[in-house]
């Protein structure tokens, strides 16, 4: 059933994916519609202070990726299904064309890490969408090796040494640690989704959507090379890094670049 929070201007509802497994989602503010996509251990909660900051002009749209938070997993129809039975990307894809049919065909996307992975991917095979914007997929050989090791240790039930393994170059606190050690298992699905940490450059040559790729400044080389790789693999990508922030980016510095690219002037959307 859906939910409305007067208080908060947040609309709370699911949609069901095309295997049946119900995703939760958030909406925040009106205006254009623009869906963010989290990352690794990411949730619609983690995503709220962003959609906060972005809900003055648009209509942001905040959802679980299956296995997490609200959302189903393998079909179960409800949340609290069973993570990590399925690894196909396909069904992720699934996952985020049935937010955007809901939201509205055309919606501008935002994806963080493999979230824009993800996002690249479904425009990439046809998904009509808006812009995308994308903040430092992990498209490099020591991200997919650490999440290949995080996902390892996950399958046999080490969730708190998975969550250590991928956080450890992270400056997130210990202390919020333990929150993200029942979604550990749903590492598989991002590194489905990120594969062995190259480019796809003929996947996404598909992509004709305008893209802003994002980096933070202060972040490892590897992932600005990675920003840049990514940048010249897109038909219609540019680049920008924030000075100052890594991959933990604050959301009011994020926001304003966010802001400025999903209001330039939009093209009519169709399916590829």
């Amino acid at each position: 059933m859906d939910e409305v929070s007067i208080t908060s201007n947040r609309f709370r509802g699911r949609v069901v994916s095309r295997d049946g497994t119900e995703i939760a989602y958030e909406r925040h503010g009106g205006g254009p519609p623009l869906v963010l996509v989290s990352g690794a251990l990411g949730t619609a909660a983690a995503e709220r202070p962003l959609a906060t900051l972005l809900a003055r002009r648009f209509s942001v749209v905040t959802y679980d990726r299956r296995g997490r938070g609200g959302s189903g997993d393998n079909g179960a129809g409800g949340h609290g299904g069973r993570a990590g039975a399925y690894t196909a990307v396909e069904r992720e894809i699934e996952d985020l064309a049935a937010v955007l049919a809901e939201v509205g065909p055309g919606a501008a996307l935002h994806g963080l890490g493999t979230g824009g992975a993800l996002a690249l991917s479904a425009v990439a095979v046809g998904m009509p969408s808006g812009p995308v914007s994308v903040f430092e997929p992990p498209f490099c050989a020591a991200a997919a090796e650490r999440l290949a090791g995080a996902v390892a240790l996950a399958s046999l039930g080490r969730r708190d040494a998975a969550v250590a393994l991928l956080l450890a170059e992270s400056s997130l606190p210990a202390v919020a640690w333990p929150g993200l050690v029942g979604l550990a298992p749903t590492l598989a699905y991002d590194l489905a989704v990120l594969g062995d940490g190259t480019v796809p450059e003929r996947l996404f040559a598909g992509v004709h959507a305008r893209v802003l790729v994002i980096d933070g400044g202060a972040s490892p080389a590897g992932t600005r090379r990675a920003a840049r790789a990514l940048t010249a693999a897109l038909p219609r990508a540019r680049h920008r890094t924030l000075t100052g922030q890594t991959h933990e980016v604050a959301p009011h510095v994020l926001a304003p670049v966010l802001a400025d690219f999903h209001t330039e002037t939009r093209e009519p959307v169709g399916l590829l």
